[in-house]
């Protein structure tokens, strides 16, 4: 199929493009050339079908999503300044922008990259049903996005997957997503981790699935999430198989 991943060029959104590559045909999109230096280093240049833009504006969105026929949304924006409004219109405006995009097209397969504790501070068990506590400007962004995809659903009937990662690290490269060296000299594995390919996997799996509608998953790889989360049902209902070693960097 034709799919358009919006954040293509970010830590994850790299994985997400190089996991779909011979088995969907990609269109790529981010804010601008400059996104794909972030990480040119390590994952090298992409040269498949590229789209540079604002998420923020819709007729951008609208037009990256011509002749799609799926979406997967990885962009985020991770300030904390109040003054700022870039979390506002890229977390918030940026996916209201690609659900509208998708329904306006009748595109029926979206799959949006959310974000969530793996372990509840006041010891709840985090199911799909169990929103994501915090009050802060990205949590809070990454709330209001959940409620954002449900009433799409509710309102619309569209297909929506929502995966909840933790902290998002590459157990290839021994790296996390601020370039931290993992293991005991560095930053050692804790409960919560999931290595960006397998977050990738998870990804297009959620995107060729034919027999969900609206669903949340926690994606974790490691073993300590399942007695703490939803993380089992990724295994279940999605196929997916967790082939990140974290274990190497206890």
């Amino acid at each position: 199929m034709n799919v358009v991943v919006f954040g293509a060029a970010g830590w994850l959104g790299r994985a997400i493009v190089d996991n779909l590559e011979g088995a969907h045909t990609v269109r790529a999109f981010d804010f601008g050339p400059e996104a794909w230096d972030a990480w040119a280093d390590i994952d090298g240049p992409f040269t498949g079908e590229r789209h540079n833009g604002d998420i923020s504006d819709f007729n951008t969105v609208h037009a990256a999503t011509e002749g799609m026929d799926g979406i997967i949304h990885a962009a985020a924006y991770f300030g904390q300044d109040p003054d700022d409004p870039k979390p506002w219109l890229i977390n918030l405006k940026g996916l209201w922008n690609t659900l509208e995009a998708a329904r306006q097209r009748g595109i029926r397969r979206v799959v949006h990259i959310g974000s969530c504790e793996t372990v509840h501070p006041e010891g709840h068990f985090f199911s799909a049903e169990q929103r994501r506590p915090g009050g802060g400007i990205y949590p809070l962004n990454k709330r209001l996005q959940e409620e954002m995809c449900r009433s799409f659903y509710d309102a619309y009937g569209m297909r929506i997957i929502v995966l909840r990662p933790d902290y998002i690290v590459d157990s290839r490269l021994g790296l996390g997503r601020f370039r931290e060296k993992l293991g005991p000299e560095g930053s050692p594995t804790r409960n919560g981790w999931v290595c960006r390919h397998d977050l990738a996997e998870a990804s297009r799996l959620a995107l060729e699935n034919d027999s969900l509608g609206f669903d949340i998953f926690h994606v974790v790889g490691t073993p300590e999430a399942d007695a703490t989360c939803n993380v089992a049902r990724s295994r279940d209902l999605l196929g997916l198989t967790y082939h990140g070693d974290l274990e190497q960097y206890r």
